[in-house]
């Protein structure tokens, strides 16, 4: 046999449904729908701003000014409503859970993950607001008396809230929900899986079509937001550095490289372009904030860092829900609250798929947490240092850089650095951490956008190269189509309208996940509840009516069979046993089918009971081989092969993690009715629940 997969390649069978939808021997197809519709709408928009910028942003600022006035409360309650329940769900019996089998672990080291949680999640607009935030809010602030003490704490404070734990938290949502009915329900990652509970097997239909476009729409403006960001600011840049001109010229052959270069990481896929990308950004990131906070003092940082976290803090509940319904400064809430929580609604679908993507054998817990603490604790450092450090400047007397900050964003950050040496350094420091940032945004999306367009075999293949590609390019049109149609301006308002129908659909994802976790809550306390029927030999207990000598027990325990024991395991054991018990249950007017056919890659069979039963979850059982590698330990014990087989048993609700290659037909019978005896009673206090 050839050598072993990776334990990510053997986790799960692939997904019948979506395997039907491929052709013979290809892991991948396009959704026509998906692709076409959505490529359509984007470049029509795209158009659109390019042949009539005026037109184009006119239409966009209307409906902004409706949709600012009709829905403002409903983007307060509900950016509230999901940090609510995310938080719930990391607290309750539901953390636990494990994003993948039983038996699955993690797939990256703890930098690597936490560094792309950060770079796909964050866009090169975080050294765009750093500065432009705090000064903002400083000068003009939503409430209270502008260029104060007070006004200066909630400047920093305010910008903090805007990156913080509710932002986040849709990620969470999102990421928690895609990862959990991919990996755990051999569902596809996509959003249109997080409705499984509530449309069934619908979801590879019209139905799941029209979620996944609406996630592409969500998406690409989202991201597009970033990237126009991150064009204007790099411009200015370069003319700081390079004295080049700051005009639509330069922008386009910065989308162009940027596109270019986002197009060769995504195509070289997670584990060589994003992941490397992302781990250099981090490292080249805190280089600045160390190079700021030597110059400007590091026990003043430190005491404005301490001092924003207590502010944080404190004021976070108050500032959650506050709508400002007495006097509502609707150009700063449209400008900021109202743009940011549509901003991480529109970014949560392709951010959410990406951490999904990279997070299998977390738990739900672990993954909560990573999600709401390893950002914030950056960003919050990040926001600190540069936005007390703009505020201290204009505190000092320098008003004109406050009025320059707060009018051209663009050019605050850069005009922060001016203040300390070395300003070449800095700032081409500055141009590079953004461009990373900027790519890292546009490659991830690309990446997550190929994969939402297509039908792939598992959760962890990757859409094909020439999607990544189109999906890129698209997006730079996007970007210089905004960009011409009003510049940062209207792509802000574009993403509050995208936003709105999108954070309808979450609310739908959070519906069904719940709905989900605690039907599996459900069947933890069926497994309780028939407990002496179904811990098996798992645990020590030999299924009921079989009886065997503890030396026949101990021998089984040290062996590792090779791919014929597997075969004739298969012939004389499972077959056989499968066999009989659908016949018995046929017998007794259950229907019941066994099935046997080869298993990917493995060059043996699996073999699965199949017992359907109306209007409720069918009871699968599956024999499913998976190639390990032998523990060092027991290499002494084979002939030196380096791998054996295992047969584990995969249910309807995903694998159990347990081996039961070399039991007896008897013992493999008595499991078998463990199982099903443990899926009725499932079923009946899911239908008491009612």
């Amino acid at each position: 046999m050839s050598s072993p997969p990776k334990d990510h390649e053997a986790a799960a069978p692939p997904n019948a449904e979506v395997s039907a939808l491929l052709p013979d021997g290809k892991d991948r197809a396009l959704k026509t729908r998906v692709f076409i519709g959505s490529a359509v709408i984007i470049l029509l928009i795209a158009g659109w701003a390019i042949i009539s910028p005026s037109g184009a942003g006119a239409a966009i600022g209307t409906v902004v000014g409706w949709i600012s006035q009709g829905f403002g409360w409903y983007y307060f309650l509900a950016a509230t409503l999901f940090l609510v329940f995310v938080v719930y769900v990391a607290l309750s019996r539901y953390g636990k859970i494990k994003l993948g089998p039983q038996h699955s672990t993690p797939d990256y080291g703890m930098f690597a993950w936490a560094s792309m949680f950060f770079a796909a999640g964050i866009g090169v607009d975080l050294i765009f607001f750093s500065v432009a935030g705090p000064v903002t809010h400083y000068l003009t602030p939503p409430e209270g008396t502008p260029e104060t003490i007070e006004a200066a704490r909630q400047g920093v404070v305010w910008t903090l809230f805007h990156y913080g734990i509710t932002g986040w938290a849709m990620y969470a949502l999102m990421g928690m929900a895609l990862a959990y009915f991919s990996f755990r329900h051999r569902l596809p990652l996509a959003v249109r899986s997080a409705l499984y509970p509530l449309i069934g097997k619908r979801i590879h239909g019209a139905a799941g079509d029209a979620v996944d476009g609406a996630a592409m729409l969500g998406t690409i403006f989202g991201v597009a937001v970033s990237l126009g960001i991150g064009v204007v600011q790099l411009n200015y840049g370069l003319r700081l550095i390079f004295d080049l001109p700051e005009n639509v010229a330069v922008q386009i052959a910065l989308i162009a490289i940027a596109v270019g270069i986002a197009t060769f990481s995504a195509v070289s896929g997670v584990d060589k372009g994003i992941r490397l990308i992302s781990m250099l950004n981090v490292v080249l990131a805190i280089a600045l904030m160390v190079y700021v906070s030597i110059y400007e003092s590091p026990v003043r940082v430190l005491n404005s860092l301490v001092m924003n976290i207590g502010d944080y803090v404190s004021r976070f509940p108050s500032m959650t829900m506050n709508t400002f319904a007495f006097d509502p400064p609707v150009d700063w809430l449209n400008d900021w609250t109202l743009f940011f929580w549509a901003w991480w609604i529109a970014w949560a679908p392709f951010v959410g798929v990406f951490l999904a993507r990279i997070s299998r054998g977390r738990t739900i817990r672990q993954f909560i947490a990573a999600t709401l603490i390893i950002p914030l604790l950056f960003t919050l450092a990040f926001l600190s240092v540069f936005g007390n450090a703009a505020l201290r400047v204009i505190r000092d007397g320098n008003e004109e850089f406050g009025e320059l900050a707060a009018s051209a964003p663009e050019q605050g950050f850069f005009a922060l650095l001016a203040e300390y040496p070395g300003l070449t350094f800095s700032a081409g420091l500055t141009v590079v951490v953004g461009l990373f940032l900027y790519v890292t945004s546009a490659d991830s999306a690309a990446l997550v956008m190929s994969n939402l367009s297509s039908h792939l075999r598992t959760p962890l293949t990757d859409g094909a190269p020439w999607l990544r590609i189109f999906w890129a390019t698209a997006t730079g049109l996007l970007t210089l189509g905004m960009l011409l149609a009003g510049g940062v301006d209207a792509l802000t308002s574009a993403t509050i309208v995208m936003g709105l129908p999108f954070s309808f659909v979450m609310f739908v994802i959070m519906w069904g996940l719940y709905r989900a976790l605690k039907r599996e809550g459900i069947r933890e306390d069926a497994m309780i509840s028939s407990l002496p029927a179904s811990l098996s030999e798992r645990v020590g207990i030999e299924p009921r009516g079989v009886h065997r000598s503890w030396r026949q027990r101990l021998a089984r325990v040290v062996s590792y069979p090779d791919p014929d024991d597997a075969r004739r395991f298969v012939a004389d054991v499972a077959r056989p046993a499968l066999d009989d018990v659908c016949e018995e249950l046929c017998d007794r007017g259950v229907p019941a089918t066994v099935t046997e056919a080869p298993a990917d890659d493995a060059g043996i069979d699996y073999v699965e009971l199949s017992v359907p039963v109306d209007g409720e979850d069918d009871f699968v059982y599956r024999l499913w081989p998976r190639v390990a590698p032998t523990p060092t330990y027991a290499l002494h014990r084979v002939s030196g092969a380096d791998t054996y087989v295992r047969f584990e048993v995969f249910l309807t609700e995903g694998g159990q993690g347990y081996d039961v290659l070399g039991y007896g037909k008897e013992q493999l019978i008595g499991d078998v009715l463990d199982q099903y005896e443990r899926h009725l009673e499932y079923l009946r206090l899911r239908t008491n629940d009612r």
